[in-house]
C-alpha cells in the first residue's frame, strides 16, 4: 500500500474520529491567527475539509480558499460537505500554483506526512505573497502527534514533527522570517512570514 492508497482508505472514518475538543482547539487556532476578511488562503493537505468552515468564518466569505490533497477519497468527502471553496487535487511537494498566490497557507495536522518536508515548505514560501504567513498546526504537542504515528505503523510510522531548532532552520531556509514555535500539551504550531527580502529562495521552484 502506497501513501495515496492508505489516506484514501482511512477517509472513511476520518470525521468519525474527531472529537468536539478537537474542533473546539481547531476554532481557537485560526481565531488566533488573525485571518483577515477578504484573504486568500490554501488549505494544504485538507482531508475532509475540517478546516474549511473555520476558513471561511474567518475570511467573512469575501476571500478565496483552496482545498487542496493529493488523496482524491479525501477530497471527494470534503467536496461532498458543499462549501463554497475551491477544491484542488494536487501534491504539496509540487503545487499546482503561480507564485505570490496566498496571502495564507496553511497545513493542518499534515506536515509530519510530506516525504520531502524541506521541499514542501519551499513551495510554501513560493506561492505565498510578500507578508504572507505560513502555518502548520496539530491539536497535540510534537511528541504526541510522534508516538501517535508511531503506534499506527506502517507507512506512517515514520512521519514526524521535527525538533524545534530543525523546524526553525527549514523555514528561515525557505525564505521565511519572524519564524515561531510554540509546542504545548493541546497544541503545536509553527508560523512563518514571506520576506520580500528572500525572493530568489522563495521562487526558485517552478509552479
Amino acid at each position: 500500500m502506497n501513501r495515496r492508497q492508505f489516506f484514501d482508505e482511512v477517509a472513511v472514518e476520518w470525521d468519525a474520529s474527531e472529537v468536539e475538543e478537537t474542533r473546539t482547539r481547531l476554532r481557537e487556532i485560526v481565531a488566533g491567527l488573525g485571518i483577515e476578511p477578504g484573504s486568500t488562503v490554501l488549505d494544504v493537505g485538507t482531508g475532509t475539509g475540517v478546516l474549511v468552515p473555520l476558513l471561511l468564518e474567518a475570511t467573512g466569505g469575501e476571500g478565496q480558499i483552496v482545498a487542496l490533497d493529493f488523496s482524491g477519497e479525501m477530497l471527494r468527502r470534503a467536496e461532498a460537505k458543499g462549501h463554497p471553496v475551491a477544491y484542488v487535487q494536487g501534491d504539496a511537494q509540487r503545487l499546482p500554483f503561480l507564485a505570490e498566490t496566498f496571502d495564507w497557507v496553511i497545513c493542518n495536522a499534515v506536515f509530519p506526512h510530506f516525504p520531502d518536508k524541506r521541499r514542501t515548505l519551499d513551495e510554501a514560501s513560493r506561492v505565498l505573497r510578500e507578508g504572507g504567513r505560513l502555518v502548520i498546526c496539530h491539536t497535540a504537542s510534537r511528541q504526541t502527534i510522534n508516538e501517535f504515528h508511531r503506534s499506527v505503523g506502517g507507512i506512517v510510522a515514520h512521519d514526524t514533527i521535527p525538533d524545534e531548532k530543525t523546524m526553525r532552520q527549514w523555514l528561515r531556509e525557505a525564505g521565511l522570517g519572524e519564524v515561531r514555535v510554540w509546542d504545548e500539551p493541546d497544541c503545536y504550531l509553527a508560523l512563518g512570514q514571506r520576506d520580500g527580502r528572500n525572493e530568489a529562495t522563495s521562487s526558485r521552484i517552478s509552479p
